[in-house]
């Protein structure tokens, strides 16, 4: 489904991303690891738009669609869950979800996914009237799903989606990006907790000061010795 050869991105001088390659099958769970400041944000904003990149190609479903603005890959069917949740505070929970509808892909069906989401996320429906702002930190990463789940992606990618949540919350946050896959949708996922996405990922790659130095899947990547000293603390 999405295809990247020999991605750079620069943020000034620094390179950030350097000839990365990488394949994302459909209807699959694609786990990118590294340390902080490794590239992995700032691969998922270069595939969501958001950065422009040097050179190379980032091709979905065979459209190289490198250096187009954000709002036409969200509504070519990527979709992005970032980091640090990022709800409209001052807006209800109803009017969060409906910012995820208004791209023209999304418009016709809005009330079909809203019912989807508020089935996935009960709590939100008892809190659509509520300021995102009051909610805690697991029920806004809710929030922050359904919004992007609105916008009927083919795609999503999720940047750090356990962050600063409570032990059970991270694993409910898991289930629900497991669940979706199982349902059809795509997911990359860029997540602290790396023994937990390497389970979750049919492939997975490490990223190492911006390039890609391991791939494989996700179990081939858990039993590697390099990999469980670095990241596992094994």
């Amino acid at each position: 489904m999405l295809t990247i050869h020999d991605l750079d991105v620069f943020h000034g001088d620094a390179q950030a991303l350097d000839r990365v390659s990488l394949d994302v099958p459909e209807q699959a769970i694609v786990a990118i690891v590294g340390a902080n400041g490794a590239g992995k944000t700032s691969l998922i904003r270069t595939i969501a738009g958001m950065h422009r990149p040097a050179g190379g190609t980032i091709r979905f479903r065979g459209r190289d669609i490198a250096g187009l603005p954000s709002h036409e890959v969200c509504n070519l069917g990527i979709g992005q869950v970032a980091e640090g949740r990022q709800v409209f505070p001052t807006l209800t929970v109803a009017e969060n979800l409906a910012m995820g509808a208004m791209i023209p892909r999304a418009r016709h069906h809005r009330t079909r996914n809203l019912e989807r989401v508020y089935t996935m996320f009960p709590r939100l429906k008892e809190r659509h009237s509520q300021a995102a702002g009051t909610l805690s930190g697991g029920e806004q990463q809710m929030v922050a799903i359904g919004r992007c789940l609105m916008g009927e992606p083919e795609l999503v990618m999720f940047d750090e989606p356990s962050l600063g949540l409570a032990p059970t919350v991270v694993q409910e946050v898991l289930r629900t990006i497991r669940d979706l896959a199982e349902g059809g949708l795509t997911c990359v996922l860029v997540e602290q907790n790396v023994a937990v996405s390497l389970r979750l990922a049919a492939r997975a790659y490490v990223l190492e000061n911006g390039r890609v130095t391991l791939s494989g899947t996700g179990e081939e990547l858990l039993a590697n010795d390099g990999v469980r000293k670095a990241y596992l603390g094994l």
